[in-house]
């Protein structure tokens, strides 16, 4: 069955059925969840759109606009890729080719950074953040949302990156209280700061080829690839952030299924007291480690 053959001239709930029984036979997992956002933003309509206006037949440049999205889904590509935004920590972030599609698992830094934070509270001091290869500026924006009398700084090596960031940023208001450098890590910081945080790519070389398609084919490479053993972005960002944090200042990184031990030695060995066990994702994997820079 080919979406040409099913879309047109279909009513509403005909097609979005359709789209959902198409992405179910071909393996997508979540084939009714898909259906319905892809039919939405086709067709410029919120759930209560859709449902008031079910028997009303596609018009012809809907018909082919939800035609092509059900061809790029069919093909792997992800739906928020398709739409172009992805929601997180309630905010919708838009996406380009440069940047990760922000993961719920991500949320999980942003909770031990806020937790951390919150355990030594100074009510006196406007905190300053980092965060390290922001991508579309997901972490970094969630924070501020959340302190807002904190100013922070996303870095990435992408220029292509940081511009979407910075759209970002401006589109949700938050920039006055954003800045975004293009540098390697955080070499062109000066600190000191009160908290680093950052999803730094962490996938093994060697595993790669073995994603998802929607991960392997669309995301980008650089924000994936962590070398032979998934660790090169700590050795080189851990040491920076040590450097660069407050007395009393935090590190929170996301890690991969089975890296938070060696991320933690990495921590310690630069000198920072480790928060506690790493904090678990809603899958229960250690997905955030958290360390503290000690008084000297």
């Amino acid at each position: 069955m080919s979406a040409e053959k099913s879309l047109a001239g279909q009513a509403i709930e005909t097609a979005r059925r359709t789209l959902t029984a198409l992405f179910r036979t071909n393996g997508i997992d979540s084939a009714e969840l898909d259906a319905r956002m892809l039919v939405g933003a086709a067709l410029g309509l919120d759930l209560t759109g859709m449902i008031a206006a079910a028997s009303r037949p596609l018009t012809s440049g809907e018909s082919i606009r939800l035609e092509d999205f059900a061809r790029r889904r069919l093909a792997g590509e992800p739906v928020a890729r398709i739409l172009g935004v992805k929601e997180f920590w309630g905010l919708p972030l838009q996406l380009s080719a440069a940047t990760l599609v922000p993961r719920p698992d991500t949320e999980t830094v942003v909770e031990l950074a806020l937790e951390m934070l919150r355990a030594k509270p100074d009510p006196d001091h406007a905190l300053r953040i980092v965060d390290i290869g922001t991508g579309s500026g997901a972490i970094l924006l969630a924070l501020l949302s959340e302190l807002p009398d904190a100013h922070g700084f996303g870095t990435d090596i992408s220029l292509a990156a940081l511009r979407t960031a910075t759209a970002n940023a401006a589109r949700l208001g938050f920039a006055p209280r954003a800045g975004f450098v293009a540098c390697d890590y955080a070499s062109a910081l000066s600190g000191p700061f009160d908290l680093i945080v950052s999803n730094p790519p962490y996938i093994r070389s060697v595993e790669i080829a073995g994603l998802a398609t929607e991960v392997r084919d669309h995301d980008p490479r650089p924000a994936l690839d962590g070398g032979a053993d998934g660790l090169d972005a700590y050795r080189a960002l851990i040491p920076q952030a040590a450097k660069l944090l407050l007395s009393g200042g935090v590190v929170v990184v996301e890690v991969g299924h089975d890296q938070s031990g060696s991320v933690e030695g990495l921590m310690t060995a630069a000198g920072l007291t480790l928060q506690g066990p790493a904090k678990a994702d809603l899958s229960g994997i250690r997905r955030a480690v958290g360390g503290r820079k000690s008084p000297p």
